[in-house]
């Protein structure tokens, strides 16, 4: 079986999603074609140069509607014999483009493919493009269904997580982030996005609040407490599957939480005779990729799971990782990783994560990859894993080795 080598990996700045965002000019296309002319760039990919562009994006509705994949490729500078496919596994569409692009490598299918996402979360609103889980009654009660923050919030109740442990990670991710951008960690991939003029319109994370600390978090109100307890009454619905629990302990709020914005990334991977062919060095081995399906109500535990299983699928055990890159989602997503495998903090999002930088939904897993693979060179360690939750109860997960 061929490997599969990542050559380059890149994204644009997080920014803020809303209607005042830098990046709330660009649409969805045109942020994927701005990134997909990096890579160009970057790596001299003329011609047929890769056999796919694989592209995640979780709210294919409007704009980012259809096979935006290919739309990318047609507004950017690649060959339009380059094809494009749009995935969609919610939050773990970017990481599972990779994953798509590294195991079809592998099988011989190709030599190389551009692997990634986007998502404009000010432009087109989370859940404008309905789910059957939570508007179809029968499948709405089959799985307990409640939205992600409640289920947030009964990672926190069942493993005993309290407000404190989550602000004091929120807090960590914020230092680190900050941290990062100041020592330029993020240089090597980070794209400067600019108008149809050349004219820079951003070229940093802007959703960082440095100046967080205990107190400021302190005085937010739980943000899902209402619709737990009052209305719909989402609480009484999870203590159905979860009879033991005498209540949900509300312990998220916006600053423990995914940042919500606008960003897109890409990785290119490919097999050693491509990057031979075009005098390309490869930056590290993509040694293995897994998925799993988890318990739809609590939902965001997928990252357990789905690291038990790549770790067991590969023969590696969880000391063999030097580094790990598990999205914050929310706070009680990545505590209850640590404490699950019992890994110090350390070696987890040591630059930072989605609290401090912001979630864009269908790239932030290529972002994941990309962070990753960064801090092991910068770092000089070797292995890393990557992985995310995922809504209705799923988890996705890569392991790289530096090379």
């Amino acid at each position: 079986m061929t490997d599969a080598y990542i050559y380059d990996a890149l994204r644009s700045p997080r920014g803020k999603g809303r209607a005042d965002g830098s990046l709330h000019e660009v649409t969805s296309v045109a942020l994927s074609a701005r990134i997909l002319n990096a890579a160009k760039e970057r790596n001299r990919l003329d011609g047929h140069a890769v056999e796919d562009v694989i592209w995640g994006n979780v709210t294919q509705v409007g704009e980012q509607g259809g096979c935006l994949a290919r739309s990318a490729v047609l507004l950017s500078d690649l060959d339009e014999s380059i094809p494009g496919l749009a995935i969609n596994r919610f939050c773990a569409s970017g990481m599972e483009a990779v994953n798509l692009a590294a195991n079809q490598i592998k099988a011989g299918a190709g030599q190389a493919y551009i692997a990634g996402g986007v998502e404009m979360m000010g432009r087109v609103a989370m859940g404008s493009d309905g789910a059957a889980i939570a508007v179809d009654p029968s499948l709405a009660m089959k799985t307990y269904f409640v939205p992600q923050g409640i289920g947030a919030d009964i990672i926190a109740t069942e493993y005993g997580l309290s407000r404190d442990d989550a602000d004091a990670l929120a807090v960590e991710s914020q230092k680190r982030a900050s941290a990062a951008w100041a020592e330029k960690r993020f240089e090597k991939s980070v794209v400067t996005i600019r108008d149809q003029n050349g004219l820079p319109i951003l070229d940093h994370d802007e959703y960082i609040r440095p100046g967080t600390d205990m107190q400021t978090l302190g005085g937010l109100t739980p943000a899902f407490q209402a619709m737990g307890e009052v209305m719909p009454g989402f609480d009484k619905i999870a203590m159905m599957k979860y009879p033991h629990l005498e209540r949900i302990n509300h312990i998220h709020h916006a600053g423990n939480s995914s940042g919500i914005v606008d960003g897109a990334a890409a990785v290119l991977i490919g097999s050693k005779a491509f990057g031979e062919a075009r005098g390309l060095k490869p930056r590290a081995r993509i040694r293995a990729t897994a998925k799993i399906g988890t318990d739809p109500t609590i939902m965001l535990t997928g990252p357990v799971p789905v690291t038990e299983k790549i770790l067991r699928d590969s023969g590696m055990s969880i000391s063999d990782i030097d580094l790990f890159e598990v999205n914050e989602a929310f706070a009680s997503v990545v505590l209850r990783f640590m404490q699950a495998f019992d890994v110090d903090h350390a070696k987890v999002n040591v630059n930072g994560g989605a609290i401090a930088m912001g979630h864009p939904l269908g790239a932030t897993g290529a972002m994941l990859v990309g962070t990753l693979l960064d801090e092991l060179e910068r770092s000089g360690k070797g292995i890393g894993l990557a992985t995310l939750c995922i809504a209705s109860g799923m988890g996705a997960a890569t392991i790289i080795e530096r090379v």
